[in-house]
């Protein structure tokens, strides 16, 4: 279960980095700010997934 979710973390990220990209690409800030919101969240699950492995061990 561990993979398939850092797997999903790592791809929220990818996603977050290729909108915020994308945004400021067209000078959309708004969509930059949710792009690097997305990629924060992929980085914070992926930090979270992380710390789960050096638990278990």
């Amino acid at each position: 279960m561990a993979h398939h979710d850092k797997a999903k973390g790592k791809a929220q990220e990818l996603k977050g980095k290729v909108q915020k990209q994308a945004g400021r690409a067209v000078g959309n800030d708004e969509q930059a700010a949710k792009g690097r919101a997305k990629e924060a969240e992929g980085n914070a699950r992926q930090a979270k997934e992380k710390a789960k492995d050096v638990f278990r061990g």
